[in-house]
């Protein structure tokens, strides 16, 4: 047995192991990261996060969802290695090159352009991404933005009515969306925004660096808040930049190292 290491990371108890394999190349099938991600027989982690070289950045993150399916971007998982590395990076991922800085107690990274044509969501056709003609029982009318990862947002009264463990999945795999979507239900109040998310591939989550930037973008879009905006899911709040037109995100947030660890991956084969 040689084991592995890997860290363990949370940004507002979006939960991370991460593996450096900068150095010692590193392959996981999906059948061993939703082993690892098991909260009762592995580590346990919402999403798993492999770092490899990269030609074009510091480093390149690759991030799979705990059901073992690969995605292309995660901002908390950006702002957790920006703080483990900690320094200013550039990081590659599937969704583009995402830039990270630290400053003090925070990690601050810059997410890119958000994108909202309807063949950049995805969406299975044509329709206006600001207020999509589309309805799911009491969600209506929801905007699309693709952040580096496709999210659909619903604007809300409260949304803790919202049965969104039984609506986020039944949006998620709607054949509307080719790629499957990320789904997010919101409200304003005193002009920040409160969040709940339904994450592709993980289910309900305490906090989706992705989703508060697609949902603090389409909140801006519909002159609802106005930026910087804090952003509050229930593990804590994020702030979300945009000036809007073709400027990129930033988003800024805590983040948590929990604990280094070392597992037999050959275990898992």
């Amino acid at each position: 047995m040689t084991p592995t290491p890997f860290h363990k990371m949370h940004g507002l108890g979006n939960d991370f192991v991460i593996f450096d394999a900068r150095t010692a190349p590193l392959s996981l099938r999906a059948a061993q990261v939703k082993r690892i991600a098991d909260r009762q027989e592995g580590v346990g982690c919402d999403q798993l996060i492999v770092l490899h070289p990269s030609d074009v950045a510091d480093l390149r993150m690759q991030i799979f969802n705990n059901d073992g399916s690969e995605v292309e971007a995660c901002g908390n998982a950006s702002r957790c290695v920006v703080a483990l590395l900690g320094e200013d990076i550039t990081i590659d991922t599937s969704g583009g090159i995402i830039s990270g800085k630290l400053s003090n107690n925070a990690a601050s990274v810059n997410m890119g352009v958000p994108h909202f044509d309807w063949d950049a969501i995805p969406l299975d056709y044509p329709m206006d991404t600001a207020a999509m003609p589309l309805g799911w029982d009491e969600l209506k009318n929801p905007a699309a933005v693709n952040v580096g990862n496709p999210h659909a947002i619903f604007f809300v009264e409260d949304i803790n009515t919202i049965p969104l463990a039984t609506l986020g999945p039944e949006i998620e795999y709607d054949p509307v969306f080719p790629d499957r979507v990320n789904v997010n239900v919101a409200h304003i109040e005193q002009g920040e925004i409160h969040l709940r998310v339904w994450e592709r591939g993980a289910g309900l989550t305490r906090a989706c660096g992705t989703g508060a930037c697609a949902t603090a973008v389409a909140g801006i879009r519909r002159h609802l808040v106005t930026s910087p905006v804090t952003v509050h899911l229930p593990g804590g709040a994020l702030t979300i930049e945009w000036e809007g037109a073709n400027t990129p995100i930033t988003m800024s947030g805590p983040t948590t190292y929990i604990f280094k660890g070392e597992i037999d991956l050959e275990a898992l084969a």
